[in-house]
């Protein structure tokens, strides 16, 4: 099932176009759930029926964003590009062979926007690009329990001089999108789903890509029991699982272009480009 945050609430849909808006007193904090799956089906047992009520908001609560790094071979190809001439490419091979894998803050809850909404590029940084990535949605006891599309923000210059200057890279105002809903389901989706990107300018496309899960070298749990290991989450966490899709070397984004990042069974994240003044 699909679960959506909107305005007055959130909404379940039950079937295609209809589903039902939770009440308030029910819903607050319903993304913390251990068995949300269950949790959902029989709070929303019911409840009349009504349309989506509005464009969806970021479906995050209180929850940390982090993410993960280099989890495919295109993304270990593209740091070590961006990395090469400053000393730093061979860490990106190094961390993608290595059995311990590249985890990092990503985003507290009032940098993430949802769709519909602009993500933002650096006014300090020249080579910005958004990175597609299936997020995970985590209980508070470590269990995945729902599955989003998440677009990692990033600033690959500001990378590229010094992975140490990697969360200057990541994390600002606006760098995250989460959205357009939390697919909640007790099963992984296929290795087969599909990530696909398209970036307009206008009105031509100027980017677009692809991927399958079943390219990602790590497997989920493996994400999620290396970022549980000595870190707690009260609240639980959002956790981007890394991007098997990357420009090339020659694109950088542009104030006005449209992002729209598509998974099988989730849905379409759409955001446009702003920079602030």
């Amino acid at each position: 099932m699909l679960l959506f945050r909107t305005a007055v609430g959130w909404w379940v849909q039950t079937s295609a176009g209809t589903g039902t808006l939770l009440p308030a007193s029910v819903a607050h904090s319903i993304t913390t759930q251990e068995n949300l799956h269950d949790h959902l089906l029989a709070i929303s047992k019911g409840l009349p029926s009504v349309s989506l009520p509005g464009t969806p908001l970021a479906p995050i609560e209180e929850q940390e964003v982090w993410a993960s790094g280099v989890t495919y071979l295109r993304s270990r190809a593209a740091r070590m590009s961006e990395s090469e001439h400053n000393g730093g490419g061979d860490f990106y091979a190094r961390v993608y062979n290595a059995e311990r894998p590249e985890l990092f803050f990503k985003s507290t809850p009032h940098r993430v926007v949802g769709p519909e909404t602009a993500v933002r590029i650096r006014r300090d940084s020249n080579w910005n690009v958004p990175e597609p990535e299936l997020a995970l949605l985590i209980s508070p006891g470590g269990t995945i329990q729902g599955y989003t599309i998440g677009n990692d923000m990033s600033s690959r210059d500001i990378e590229g001089a010094n992975p140490l200057y990697l969360p200057q890279a990541k994390t600002y105002d606006k760098c995250c999108s989460l959205g357009p809903a939390i697919l909640v389901s007790k099963e992984q989706p296929p290795l087969s789903t599909s990530i696909q990107i398209l970036i307009h300018r206008g009105e031509h496309p100027v980017f677009q890509g692809s991927t399958k899960l079943s390219d990602m070298k790590r497997t989920l749990n493996e994400l999620v029991e290396y970022l549980y290991r000595e870190s707690s989450f009260p609240r639980g966490c959002f956790l981007l699982t890394g991007t098997g899709i990357v420009p090339p070397d020659s694109f950088t984004l542009a104030v006005g272009d449209r992002i729209d990042i598509s998974i099988d069974g989730i849905g379409i994240l759409s955001n446009t480009v702003e920079q602030a003044s």
